[in-house]
């Protein structure tokens, strides 16, 4: 079982890397506007997504510029957002989406990207980046699925997104 899952998680990371590179590398030019001028980099994660503002802020490595985001009104045109959830449906991050959209904030949203019936994540930010886990990815014994990794694969995009952003900030210094 341990093998199977070696081989989905690897198959969804070469997924993320092959059929969402173009908005990785425009998510980290977005991110890094902030930082090179006079802002801060915003994180907000929804249910286990927090995991991601936890590592960004507190990790071996954390984002130089990044702060976690309490309420949308405290941000300034310069600073930028990057928001995360299992779904780009979900109701509190599409709330939070149309808040800043509203307040002219531009930012990134890391969510598996469902079939909206209306304005979702995936329409609302200005980078959307599909995480491609909409389901569990194992079967079970007894017919049905296990293992959501809705997480592994929004740190996976967070590292991504790190490592260009600070590529791009030292080529501005």
């Amino acid at each position: 079982m341990l093998k199977m899952l070696s081989t989905q998680l690897t198959g969804l990371f070469l997924k993320i890397n092959e059929k969402e590179e173009m908005a990785l590398e425009d998510g980290a030019r977005l991110l890094a506007q902030a930082p090179a001028g006079e802002g801060k980099i915003y994180f907000k994660g929804f249910g286990e997504m927090e995991g991601v503002v936890r590592e960004a802020l507190e990790g071996a490595e954390p984002l130089v510029h990044a702060k976690a985001l309490g309420e949308a009104d405290a941000l300034a045109h310069t600073d930028r957002a990057i928001v995360f959830s299992r779904f780009s449906d979900s109701p509190e991050a599409v709330s939070l989406g149309l808040e800043l959209t509203e307040k002219g904030i531009p930012f990134v949203s890391v969510s598996a990207a469902k079939s909206e019936t209306g304005k979702g994540l995936a329409d609302l930010a200005d980078v959307h980046i599909d995480t491609h886990v909409i389901r569990p990815i194992l079967p079970a014994e007894d017919g049905t699925r296990v293992v959501f990794p809705s997480l592994i694969t929004a740190l996976y995009i967070y590292h991504a997104l790190k490592f260009t952003i600070d590529e791009i900030l030292l080529e501005n210094e």
